[in-house]
């Protein structure tokens, strides 16, 4: 899956490299500065927080720094509930002031959510209630999703997926993924409560490929790979359960979002024990209990001692789970709201005391457990869940025939609209066969006359391609009648431009496109000749480190004579004394309308402000020759001598 090989990849690089890597979640150089986290973006490392809360002061547009604000509440809402309220209500005081109802409503939601994980379901369900007067209907999937926290955590499992189901109508209706996708997820977490596994997997295997096609790792999506280890561990896929809950616990490390890898170790524990691996399970409770301080979340602590608890009963060791499971119901009292887990615990403290030989503390425990028991599965719950779930396929099915039937209509209508366009198609037949019959006759003769031309272009290439050798010709046989070496190396210099031209009407008489040269190969053979007329071929290696590119003759006539010129002054100054070296020609388009060029050799390099060595005509000509093509050039002196140049062009194909 893409989402996997993607979070492999980002998994790799945290091991391998510091988080100055992750791209940056600001640019305050864009209008937009603002890659929103885990929306657009999930390329950051663990100091995202510290971002998020540096870049508040520099943020001048209230919307922004409300969205920002909101952001920092919630994901430290993952790490330490005490901070993410701190940030809520400052958000919330921020917006009052500000006058802006919509955001107030926001940040409401948030602080829900984070009031809920502090057991105040009561005071999380009034500030849900405010805040659905304020927000707008795209909001109202994550207050949903709140709202149905709340009722799982009271143990009212069919109200629960009330919520879960209208979160999901909400995602349809608006095309939105992740909501769709959390709705499964809790979906599924329900059927795991109601022992239902094979359902529960089921739709966390849908959840999952919902938030797949987003391509975005968040804390949904990592809570959801959780959800469906657990429901593959009670259906005994050990090894399957295993992959989920590593693959959750890699998300949780690299982002911080210590609630859920306190859930994944609690359950690592109980899979641990399936597999005797009892030592891995006991390091398993300790990480646990550890986030679950960590995350300052009476929840998560009470059901990490439970688990550690439940693992030593198996261990037989009745005084330390009862110790354990003691102090677990002591966390959540007294105003635990979750049954479920609650009712756990009592069950568990029942077994340890009766397996401690003390009966009447075991009746004690268990007929709390009846009590609790009674109220989270009650009959109703589950009758209301399995009504739920054949509504929801009965509605799909409606769905599936209202769409049948339409597209039934569609076809009725179009066979109609195909009677009567029948006739007119056939006249237009008749005008298209007459008017094809003509256009056949006029495309033959234009392939012709195209033919023609091409040849002529051709012969045209050629002649100058030959006018040009015959120029080069002269010039040599010139040469050779003078004495002075100054002036016989610039006439040598005149050949090789001559020369460096006459190869591109050669390449382009000889090659397929006319308009077009390949410059590795054009460079190859210009090289190849310079070298040859300064008889170096031995002595002095040319690299063409460039890939395959075509430029039109505009372009490619300048850069070839840019290129001779540097070349020649390479071989005529930069290894003195028949010293080897090494000359590297690269270009490359930088974009559709840059161009690229570097060439450099290893010599003996020169210093910046050094008088220029010869006449001066070739630096005249490369500055000209610059300025035709719109281009820039920058001479470094390092490591022999680098020439750069960029060129700007709407002509490069």
């Amino acid at each position: 899956m893409i989402l996997e090989k993607k979070l492999f990849l980002a998994l790799s690089f945290l091991v391998l490299f510091s988080p100055s890597i992750y791209g940056q979640i600001f640019d305050f150089s864009k209008p937009d500065p603002y890659k929103k986290i885990f929306v657009e973006t999930d390329d950051f490392g663990l100091s995202y927080l510290k971002e998020l809360e540096e870049s508040l002061e520099k943020i001048e547009s209230d919307t922004l720094k409300f969205e920002v604000l909101n952001d920092l509440a919630y994901y430290w809402h993952t790490r330490n509930l005490s901070t993410a309220l701190e940030f809520t209500e400052k958000g919330l005081a921020l917006t009052l002031e500000k006058n802006n109802s919509l955001w107030n409503g926001r940040f409401q939601i948030t602080k829900a959510a984070i009031l809920l994980r502090q057991e105040k379901l009561d005071e999380a369900e009034a500030v849900l209630k405010e805040a659905e007067a304020k927000v707008t209907e795209s909001d109202l999937s994550f207050l949903n999703t709140q709202l149905g926290y709340v009722y799982e955590r009271r143990g009212q499992l069919g109200r629960a997926a009330d919520f879960a189901l209208e979160t999901l109508r909400l995602g349809e209706k608006l095309n939105n993924n992740k909501a769709i996708g959390i709705a499964y997820s809790d979906l599924s977490n329900l059927f795991w409560k109601q022992e239902k596994y094979e359902e529960g997997l089921e739709y966390g295997l849908k959840s999952l490929s919902f938030f797949e096609e987003r391509n975005v790792v968040d804390l949904d999506y990592d809570f959801t790979l959780y959800v469906v280890g657990n429901n593959y561990l009670k259906l005994k896929q050990y090894n399957k359960a295993m992959e989920y809950y590593t693959r959750s616990i890699e998300i949780g490390e690299r982002y911080g979002f210590y609630n859920n890898l306190s859930d994944v170790y609690i359950s690592l524990v109980d899979l641990y024990a399936f597999l005797n691996e009892f030592e891995s399970a006991e390091e398993a409770g300790k990480n646990a209990i550890k986030y679950a301080y960590l995350l300052d979340n009476a929840f998560m602590l009470m059901r990490s001692y439970l688990s550690v608890g439940e693992l030593q009963i198996q261990n037989k060791n009745y005084p330390a789970a009862i110790t354990n499971i003691k102090k677990s119901i002591e966390v959540a009292t007294p105003s635990f709201g979750d049954g479920f887990f609650l009712s756990k615990a009592y069950n568990s403290l029942g077994e340890a005391y009766a397996k401690n030989a003390q009966y009447q503390e075991a009746y004690k425990a268990f007929s709390e457990y009846d009590s609790l028991n009674k109220i989270v599965f009650t009959a109703e719950a589950d009758q209301r869940i399995s009504q739920l779930e054949t509504e929801f396929n009965v509605a799909q099915k409606e769905n599936t025939i209202q769409l049948q039937e339409t597209r039934l209509l569609q076809q009725q209508t179009s066979q109609n609209l195909i009677s009567l366009i029948a006739g007119l198609l056939f006249l237009i037949l008749l005008v298209l066969f007459v008017s094809f019959s003509n256009n056949r006759k006029k495309n033959k003769l234009l392939r012709k006359q195209n033919k023609e031309k091409e040849f002529l272009l051709k012969e045209i290439h050629h002649r100058v391609k030959n006018n040009l050798e015959v120029v080069s010709s002269l010039l040599a046989l010139q040469t050779a009648q003078i004495k002075d070496p100054n002036v016989v190396s610039a006439m040598k210099e005149s050949q090789n431009r001559v020369y460096s031209m006459s190869i591109i009407h050669q390449r382009l008489y000889q090659n397929d496109h006319l308009s077009s040269i390949e410059m590795k190969d054009y460079f190859l053979n210009l090289g190849n000749h310079i070298l040859d007329s300064f008889g170096e071929e031995e002595r002095i290696k040319i690299n063409y480190k460039m890939p395959e590119l075509h430029l039109d003759v505009d372009t490619a006539v300048p850069l070839g004579l840019i290129v001779n010129e540097l070349l020649t002054n390479s071989l005529k100054y930069a290894f003195p004394n028949k010293q080897a070296g090494e000359i590297t020609i690269d270009l490359d388009k930088k974009s559709a309308n840059e161009l690229q060029l570097l060439v450099k050799d290893n010599g003996i390099g020169q210093t910046e402000g050094e008088p220029v060595k010869g006449t001066g005509f070739g630096k005249t000509l490369i500055d000209l020759l610059t300025r035709q093509l719109d281009g820039t050039m920058q001479v470094i002196y390092t490591s022999g001598t680098q020439y750069l140049f960029n060129f700007k062009s709407h002509r490069f194909p």
